[in-house]
């Protein structure tokens, strides 16, 4: 998917000034790849006019951050650059600069391939992108971002890079590179610096956020890094993703189980269960490690809302391990579940020394029967909510329904809730609604959405 930066051009007095050049912005890929583009976007911000992403306009830069994590990533992106390619013949584009993850892992290759484009970079060739747009990094704006979305109440916070984990399908530690943590005190600023820009909730991404800390500490500090983003006033709720389950850090737990600001809410991507594909993956815990965590999470964190993600079809899982894989999600009862089946990445350990033996139609069958099971977990629980009182955020406004979400609800992955704008009621503009926390009553639900009666605005 496409993520548009958007940054309104005004009317200004330039009678006296040179003319600026213009630059549009093409993000692919995950919320990483945003953030990276915002804090790039900062660097430059002063010396070209953003043109928005679709705009059908000629520009005299356009860069594209791609993404080359799976199959269809890698072609949306190639096929976006080649796009890009025909703009520049008919004239539209001046010069085209490419970075991100598919640069990264195919900087021999691509240049090769598609010679028109003017400048390749990796993942972590920022401030080589900036100085190809003829700018001088600014150190003192190293926390500083231009927001894509800056009407949202919520923005992305990327705590560390990289990834030292080797998950036997995943390419991401060769082209992140290893796992790098960003200093306490600059996440502290950069979230101020959100705070003051009305973001109420922070949701900490990284490869592995539960990681953070390590190489800078020799500690894990992400319950040290939750509590000094709790202070910071404005800020109301906090939530963890991408976090991996061995070694956990249990002192997030308490973190989560006695600070108000902190979402009871979890993002652990599991992958699976049954031990001989756990192995396989180097995944370094077994299925009952597995389960005792799962456990320990609802012990300590009463209410928690777990989401996870598994693969199906990966080299070992035949249907005895699949089924052993159900009667998990079955018995764990995961509140928010994704899954996606095995694909060979070249480079990959697993692609190396294992064979991609299960048939691309079993793999979509069991995908399937997987997701039907969770669909009904994902109902039952949605259902149990209908008549209670929850306090949600909203996050926008749509032909007269307020998008809400509670804690319970991270934004583009999971349901939402639904309100009835009544001006007569919450006496407010639609418009100043976005942002504000109120009390609502759930009345329906349906497997992934809530529908909820306004109550009252929350101070």
């Amino acid at each position: 998917m496409r993520n548009l930066h958007l940054k309104t051009l005004k009317m200004r007095d330039i009678c006296s000034l040179p003319e600026r050049k213009t630059l549009q912005v093409i993000t692919m890929g995950c919320s990483k790849n945003i953030v990276d583009t915002e804090h790039l976007l900062a660097q430059v911000d002063g010396s070209f006019d953003i043109v928005p992403d679709g705009e059908d306009c000629r520009v005299d830069f356009l860069l594209i951050n791609t993404c080359g994590f799976i199959g269809d990533a890698k072609e949306e992106s190639i096929q976006t650059i080649l796009e890009a390619v025909e703009r520049k013949k008919k004239g539209d584009v001046g010069k085209i600069l490419v970075f991100g993850c598919l640069s990264q892992r195919y900087m021999t290759e691509m240049p090769e391939l598609i010679p028109e484009v003017d400048g390749w970079f990796g993942a972590r060739d920022l401030i080589p992108v900036i100085k190809a747009l003829g700018c001088r990094e600014k150190p003192g704006k190293r926390s500083s971002r231009c927001r894509r979305d800056s009407h949202l109440p919520y923005a992305f916070l990327k705590i560390s890079e990289g990834c030292d984990r080797r998950c036997s399908y995943c390419a991401i530690p060769f082209i992140r590179g290893p796992h790098r943590s960003v200093p306490i005190e600059e996440l502290v600023k950069e979230a101020g610096e959100l705070a003051a820009a009305g973001v109420k909730e922070l949701v900490l991404i990284a490869q592995d956020t539960t990681y953070y800390g390590l190489d800078l500490y020799k500690r894990r500090a992400l319950a040290e890094l939750l509590e000094r983003l709790s202070a910071i006033e404005a800020i109301r709720r906090i939530r963890i993703h991408y976090s991996y389950p061995a070694d956990f850090p249990e002192d997030v737990l308490d973190q989560m189980a006695d600070n108000p600001k902190v979402c009871r809410y979890m993002d652990i991507p599991l992958q699976h269960v049954a031990d001989e594909v756990l192995s396989k993956m180097h995944r370094n815990v077994d299925g009952t490690w597995t389960r005792a965590l799962i456990r320990k999470m609802r012990e300590r964190v009463p209410g928690i809302v777990l989401r996870t993600t598994m693969i199906v079809g990966h080299p070992g899982e035949g249907e005895k391990e699949f089924e052993e894989l159900l009667d998990f999600v079955r018995e764990a009862r995961f509140e928010r579940l994704g899954a996606f089946t095995y694909s060979e990445e070249e480079g990959t350990y697993g692609a190396e020394h294992f064979d991609d033996s299960v048939p691309e139609e079993e793999k979509a069958a069991r995908l399937s029967r997987l997701m039907e099971v969770q669909k009904e977990i994902s109902y039952a629980f949605n259902e149990s909510r209908i008549g209670t009182e929850i306090a949600v955020l909203v996050d926008t406004f749509n032909d007269g329904i307020l998008v809400c979400r509670s804690e319970f609800e991270s934004p583009d992955v999971d349901g939402e809730i639904l309100v009835k704008y009544q001006p007569g009621i919450m006496k407010l503009p639609a418009d100043e609604m976005v942002g504000k926390f109120i009390r609502v009553k759930v009345i329906s639900a349906d497997e992934y959405d809530l529908v909820a009666d306004f109550i009252e605005i929350e101070q």
